[in-house]
């Protein structure tokens, strides 16, 4: 998971262009993971399901919906 968490904290941080270093990247990637499988079991879909590219695409949903919500509570 500790994998998946840097993968998914990594492309988030690609995508929403932040760099936080490489602990702050596995946090969110994991962090990301859970809020993703929420977002994801609210849709009906299946969260986080093993080491593969749907749940990495998961995650990296979740980090980046939790790097964007840091940001607006960052400005406020």
């Amino acid at each position: 998971m500790i994998l998946l968490g840097l993968i998914a904290g990594w492309l988030a941080s690609m995508i929403i262009g932040t760099n936080k270093g490489t602990l702050m990247d596995i946090i969110f990637g994991i962090v990301g993971a859970i809020i993703g499988g929420l977002i994801m079991n609210f849709l009906g879909q299946p969260g986080v399901t093993g080491f593969n590219l749907y749940s990495i695409a998961v995650s990296v949903i979740g980090a980046v919906v939790l790097i964007w919500i840091g940001r607006l509570l960052r400005r406020a």
